[in-house]
């Protein structure tokens, strides 16, 4: 009688998955991205500030940002540059003047304007990492730049302009080499704390020139000592408080890439993901009320599935397998998997990389940016990865092969459904026919279609902007408005149901390859006419609960009531 009771269970939990495949089978659809860069008056060019000296932090140059800077309804972009490296001298005079960041407003129909001067966000430093995100509440999105060479805090006045205010908000991080950056609200308190990377401890005067087979290189991460993180609280008054020990978070010190801000443990508060180079990472568990305890190696998160630390790159939290958890998808160095790290639940994961399929795909390369979208409206979340190699002497030395070259074509990654990934090579459109050294990469909506295009910085070149053309299916897209929780509602938890299948998506700051996000939110859905339950669970511990249709662009405001 037990037995057969148990083969009842089985067959039911087969059925389930087997429907729920099934349905996501049955409403796939090829991914489409084309190359509209041209045609968007976009003439950035990234420079990583080399003048042959072949300093480590050139190679790591840059993230970017998609944000609503002048909250018109549609996704700006700002692009973030390199700069030479001091000190200068008379065998070494700087003939390269600083390119400078560069902020694009979007103007609809694929045209952008360069409105960088207008807006005094033009900075000029050495380019690694940012962070958006509305700190003061005022309505109006802010940067933060973590550079090498001192940290800029630009306050949105609301009127298409910034103002540098990092002398008074106190978040200039001295003279570090920058990493990920992400907004989030340690304590609970309603409004935005910023903890900031910080990659290695560099000081230029000590550099030596490397070779490698009778070529200058880049010396390798392991050869600088790790930085400690830095960790700010928001005093709420405009101004920022270092809490960096008294929190925990100086327990241990990195090598920080990429990192995430996210409830990896479903209690409620909201904790940190560190992606480090050549080094375990860090995973900090915070007790609710801003302190952190190192739990990396405890939770599966530290190390792969060899037991080895990778030199992780960028980093996304995403439910790649539709079981209701906030999973992780961590980028790497050539000859060594991208990772997919399942969340089991009760704070565990682990390295299903191999289990999920297209591991290959991302082995040969070094990986940087990626990001999580439902490129074709199917109900399953995708993947996109930047590639090229950090070294563009790789295929002098013998390097390059026909999987793996300083410059390539990013790699997309279909989600089959239940975290089966495929690797599509090179047919998704004539965005795949780009070939270059990436590094952030950001998926959003530009046009306001429901579909989610693609911004790509590439390293020593123009960007790639590729516009979503594959099959529409159906989607739903909200806009949160924190009342008591942050205005933008950062950390809030989105569940949705159509048709029996669920998914869930965290708000959040900071992702991918030190670049940082739409803060909307966005799914593809299985069906074009059945009703979406949607519910919002916001920092406060306040809980929405909305009924919303296909296509659908909603804002949602948080309750005054709990």
């Amino acid at each position: 009688m037990f037995c057969s009771k148990y083969i009842r269970i089985l067959f039911g939990f087969w059925l389930l998955f087997g429907l729920k495949s099934q349905l996501v089978a049955q409403n796939h659809a090829s991914i489409v991205l084309s190359d509209v860069t041209k045609q968007t008056g976009i003439d950035f060019v990234h420079s990583d500030g080399s003048e042959g000296q072949y300093f480590i932090i050139e190679s790591m140059s840059a993230g970017l940002a998609v944000l609503d800077f002048d909250a018109d309804g549609d996704l700006d972009i700002y692009f973030l540059n390199g700069s030479p490296i001091p000190p200068f001298s008379d065998k070494r005079p700087s003939d390269k003047p600083p390119a400078g960041n560069a902020l694009y407003r979007n103007d609809g129909n694929w045209k952008f304007t360069n409105v960088t001067a207008l807006g005094g966000v033009g900075d000029l430093h050495m380019g690694l990492g940012i962070a958006c995100a509305d700190y003061d509440n005022d309505g109006f999105c802010d940067i933060y730049l973590n550079n090498y060479g001192g940290n800029v805090l630009y306050h949105n006045n609301g009127d298409g302009t910034f103002q540098d205010i990092t002398p008074y908000a106190a978040v200039g991080n001295d003279l570090r080499v920058g990493g990920g950056a992400s907004f989030f609200d340690m304590d609970s308190d309603g409004d935005l704390d910023l903890y900031v990377g910080n990659y290695i401890r560099f000081d230029p005067g000590k550099h030596r020139m490397h070779v490698h087979k009778g070529l200058p290189s880049y010396p390798s991460p392991i050869i600088f000592e790790p930085d400690f993180d830095t960790l700010y609280e928001n005093l709420g008054d405009g101004t920022y408080l270092d809490v960096s020990e008294h929190s925990g978070i100086h327990a241990v010190a990195g090598r920080s890439m990429g990192l995430i801000t996210f409830d990896y443990d479903d209690d409620g508060d909201i904790d940190i993901f560190v992606a480090n180079d050549s080094q375990d990472n860090f995973l900090f568990k915070n007790d609710g009320r801003g302190h952190f305890d190192e739990v990396g190696l405890a939770a599966g998160l530290a190390l792969d599935f060899k037991g080895n630390a990778q030199a992780s790159m960028g980093v996304e939290v995403v439910d790649l397998d539709q079981d209701g958890r906030l999973d992780l998808y961590v980028t790497s160095f050539a000859g060594e998997f991208a990772t997919f790290y399942r969340n089991l639940g009760d704070g565990l994961f682990e390295d299903a990389t191999l289990r999920a399929g297209a591991s290959a795909a991302t082995f040969p390369h070094v990986t940087w940016g990626v990001a999580a979208a439902d490129l074709d409206n199917n109900a399953t979340t995708d993947l996109v990865i930047a590639t090229g190699h950090l070294d563009p002497l790789y295929a002098q030395r013998g390097g390059a092969s026909a999987s793996t070259a300083y410059r390539f074509r990013n790699i997309v990654l279909n989600n089959l459904g239940l975290g089966r990934l495929q690797d599509m090579g090179a047919k998704w459109g004539s965005g795949a026919l780009v070939a270059e050294s990436t590094r952030g990469l950001i998926c959003a909506d530009l046009d306001h279609d429901g579909r989610q295009d693609m911004i790509a910085l590439n390293s020593r070149t123009a960007p790639t902007i590729l516009k979503n053309e594959s099959n529409p299916g159906s989607f739903v897209q909200m806009k949160l408005i924190g009342t008591a929780s942050n205005r933008e509602g950062l950390g809030a938890k989105v569940r949705i149901e159509q048709s029996g299948l669920k998914q869930i998506v965290q708000s959040h700051s900071g992702r991918g390859y030190q670049s940082e996000g739409a803060h909307g939110i966005h799914f593809g859905l299985l069906s074009s006419d059945a009703t979406v339950h949607a519910e919002v669970e916001w920092p406060s511990g306040k809980v929405s609960r909305i009924k919303l249709r296909p296509a659908q662009f909603a804002d949602i405001i948080e309750p005054l009531k709990p």
